[in-house]
């Protein structure tokens, strides 16, 4: 029997290869550039998988792959996946959500800790030769310890973030999300409150929710002026759901105290983005997951959710507007 044609749009390692070939005839994008559409178009004209991680899956894309059954997402966000077309043509679209969760929320603390001590700008500070006087408050951060949190968005790696902040640095932690988290509250001693509330008592603010039509722009001008002036913002979801715009305005006059990022409004950031010129602004390049071990559990799942949508059975992780 025929193996399905499968296509590999990312760098995966040598045993998930290994994996995908005892059950598909695997053809793989090897060069270190993004492939062009026009490209991907031919890859994809008769395969019925593909394994990627952010190609837009439109109408223009599954137009040029007529045979195509499923799309794996080797990452926990599927805004690329356009919904309705995919549906539309009866194709599969699958993510690896859990593998990830504690790693992100790792990074999302560091963040909180590198952007209130100033990780970034004293270690630029001594490496450019430079040294604390007896007692040089220009250098001084402030407290992540019995501070209180305020997050946006109590998913998974929220409340990851969540037992972190509470068991690890005794603060007290704040929520708003689209329905309570009863289990949560009385897991954790966590309190839901509304977005308004949470943008006014919190000393730092954690965004941590998809990318949809309701979510873009959630956090703008008047969001910003809610929050208190020695606010740090964090955001290690999707860029688009803060108006980047607001968020320097916010940072420029002084509205908030800094901000901690991992996604932006576009993507690779800009040079010229004075985000990049803040000293108060940790800025990271979309590294949430990027732990060696991490990485290879989210290509092995998208692996595995490819190989069942191919083979008859029902993959693990199918995104559930898909189900």
């Amino acid at each position: 029997m025929n193996k399905p044609k499968v296509f590999i749009g990312k760098s995966i390692p040598e045993e998930v290869k290994n994996y995908l070939e005892q059950y598909c005839e695997c053809k793989y994008w090897n060069s270190n550039n993004a492939i062009s559409r026009q490209q991907l178009f031919k890859e994809l004209k008769d395969v019925e998988g593909f394994l990627e991680s952010g190609e837009e899956i439109d109408d223009e894309l599954l137009l040029h792959a007529p045979n195509l059954k499923i799309v794996s997402n080797s990452s926990v966000g599927y805004n690329n996946f356009h919904l309705q077309s995919m549906k539309s043509k009866g194709v599969i679209g699958t993510n690896t959500p859990f593998v990830l969760d504690d790693t992100v929320a790792d990074l999302v603390f560091s963040l909180v800790i590198s952007t209130a001590r100033r990780i970034p700008e004293m270690d630029s500070y001594v490496k450019h030769g430079k040294w604390k006087s007896s007692d040089n408050e220009n250098l001084y951060g402030v407290d992540v310890h019995h501070a209180t949190l305020g997050i946006i968005g109590m998913g998974r790696i929220g409340q990851k973030v969540a037992k972190r902040a509470r068991l690890g640095f005794s603060m007290d932690v704040l929520y708003h999300n689209r329905s309570r988290k009863f289990d949560t509250e009385s897991k954790l001693g966590v309190k839901y409150v509304s977005l308004d509330t949470l943008l006014i008592q919190s000393d730092y603010i954690v965004l941590m929710i998809p990318l949809t039509q309701e979510t873009m722009h959630l956090i703008d001008y008047k969001e910003f002026d809610l929050m208190k002036d020695t606010a740090i913002f964090i955001n290690a979801s999707r860029g688009k759901t803060v108006n980047e715009k607001a968020l320097i305005d916010a940072l420029e006059n002084k509205k908030i105290l800094g901000a901690g990022l991992d996604v932006y409004a576009q993507e690779p950031v800009n040079k010229n983005n004075p985000l990049l010129k803040m000293s108060n602004v940790v800025t990271l390049p979309h590294i949430g997951s990027a732990t060696e071990k991490t990485r290879f559990s989210m290509d092995m799942t998208a692996a595995e959710n490819l190989v069942s949508g191919l083979i008859g059975k029902i993959p693990k992780y199918i995104v559930p507007e898909l189900k």
